[in-house]
């Protein structure tokens, strides 16, 4: 009897929380595509670094529908294959046709293998990718690690700060290239609203020194946002545009890594479950920025629920951006 109430108290709790969050949060993001199949990106290749999950997964999905060929870059190859073939079957259950070139339709997916905690992983990864890929219309850089142990890459980098910066930064230099090739092209960038939280300590970027699982996500999240600025200033001209954005608090499986006591969840999933976007709410920026026509032009800018929003005076410092390029060029071997 007792369980039974309790399970009541908790299902009461939770409705009642899902009840404020739409009251009082309501609906934090425009849809971009209601039903049916435009083809707002047919003819367009879009690469989605760790799109076999979460945001990834979602942006893949609404982009496919868009009628993008969409280049799935995943770390897990079985995984990838799961979550492609799990697409194809939902967008076909949608009413859709087949994936596939056909104009009237969706379009095309293609799963390439992709550790970014790995340099001659990416390495590969892009030649490949320049081997066999015509033009690249949309890079986005989508894939991260969260408030993880303290691990090393292969190459023996702190593990967040080489897969959420240091592989992507090498990843966009080697394709810029197609990028410039195919232009006008975007590149979008996934930063987290934690980065508020770090800075760059050039004396101790690898957290030899010190380590903090929680300050080192904020300080790979703030060298996404110097990246891109400083990217953005550098592909003036070139008709490539870069911006970057938070997607909010989002249900995905980043948080897998955080330990939340036994006795705590069930209110914790509760919480979660009323407060936190879904992955598709939580993708519709990167969506937007990938696809809409109202951003066409607009580089070096921070966006939130599809809207430009403002960033710290730390996240705009030209100097420590330039620094850490500069810095980040060594560490993966594009300057020896």
């Amino acid at each position: 009897m007792a369980v039974a109430t309790v399970a009541a108290l908790l299902a009461a709790l939770g409705g009642a929380l899902w009840l404020a969050a739409r009251r009082f949060v309501g609906p934090s993001v425009k849809r971009l595509h209601r039903g049916g199949y435009s083809g707002l990106m047919h003819g367009k290749t879009v690469l989605i670094t760790g799109a076999n999950s979460g945001l990834g997964r979602a942006t893949a999905a609404e982009l496919l529908r868009l009628g993008a060929r969409v280049i799935m870059g995943c770390r897990d190859r079985t995984r990838a294959e799961e979550a492609a073939v799990q697409l194809r079957r939902e967008i076909c259950q949608a009413g859709g046709p087949e994936l596939g070139p056909d104009s009237s339709g969706a379009g095309e997916l293609v799963v390439k293998e992709l550790d970014l905690a790995s340099l001659r992983s990416v390495r590969s990864f892009c030649q490949e990718v320049l081997q066999e890929e015509p033009r690249l219309d949309v890079l986005i850089n989508n894939a991260g690690i969260f408030q993880c142990p303290y691990m090393k890459t292969e190459d023996g980098f702190e593990m967040q700060f080489g897969v959420n910066h240091l592989g992507h930064f090498l990843l966009t230099n080697l394709l810029l290239g197609l990028l410039k090739s195919s232009a006008p092209s975007r590149i979008v960038v996934v930063t987290s609203k934690l980065y508020k939280y770090g800075d760059i300590n050039f004396e101790d970027l690898n957290s030899e020194q010190n380590y903090n699982k929680s300050f080192c996500y904020s300080r790979s999240k703030l060298a996404n946002i110097l990246f891109t600025r400083e990217l953005a200033r550098r592909l003036e001209g070139t008709n490539v545009t870069v911006n970057v954005l938070h997607p909010g608090m989002v249900r995905t499986n980043l948080g897998r890594h955080i330990h939340i006591p036994l006795l705590v969840k069930p209110l914790f999933n509760l919480v979660t479950w009323a407060f936190f976007k879904t992955p598709l709410e939580g993708a519709q920026t990167s969506i937007y920025l990938a696809s809409s026509p109202e951003v066409e032009g607009v580089s070096g800018k921070y966006f939130g629920d599809c809207k430009e929003e403002e960033l710290l005076p730390k996240a705009m410092d030209e100097s420590v951006a330039g620094k850490l390029w500069d810095v980040s060029e060594v560490m993966v071997g594009i300057l020896k």
